[in-house]
């Protein structure tokens, strides 16, 4: 599994289809046909990443 964002391939599991990716510090949660972006407040709280460049759908066979 490669990260949406940077491609990087150092990523951790965290919950129920959801993932860190440690190169660029993102979480990143996998749904039927889409990949929804997290950044991390400096509370630990997940904020919604709005990227227009990354706003279109990733398919999950993106990820594989």
């Amino acid at each position: 599994m490669n990260c949406p964002v940077c491609s990087g391939r150092a990523i951790g599991k965290v919950g129920v289809e959801q993932f860190y990716c440690w190169d660029c510090c993102i979480e990143f949660a996998t749904q039927t046909d889409k990949v929804v972006i997290y950044d991390l407040a400096e509370d630990g709280s997940l904020v919604a990443w709005d990227d227009p460049a990354l706003n279109t759908e990733i398919s999950s066979a993106a990820l594989e």
